[in-house]
């Protein structure tokens, strides 16, 4: 039992540390809902809408300022890691 409550925090830890490529979201997007932006926020949003939105930046079929240029700056497997970082980020 005490093996399963230390896996248990370990992997919260883990879970805890944005992955490589986060904290460049974190200059526009907001992480908490008091801070007003025009800018949607990505906290507690799901992560296949996240990837989905990502996607369509890189394929240009979403318009974007900077959003393009960014998400052709990660691989698929950076993008799904950052949008589940988020997706399980909470207030």
């Amino acid at each position: 039992m005490a093996g399963l409550a230390s896996l248990a925090g370990a992997s919260s830890v883990i879970a805890a540390e944005a992955p490589p490529g986060a904290s460049s979201c974190s200059g526009c997007h907001a992480a908490k809902a008091s801070v007003k932006t025009p800018v949607p926020r990505l906290v507690g949003r799901p992560a296949a809408d996240i990837v989905a939105a990502l996607q369509a930046f890189r394929a240009g079929q979403r318009p974007a300022t900077v959003m393009d240029r960014i998400a052709k700056g990660f691989s698929e497997s950076e993008l799904a890691a950052i949008a589940a970082w988020y997706a399980a980020e909470q207030d």
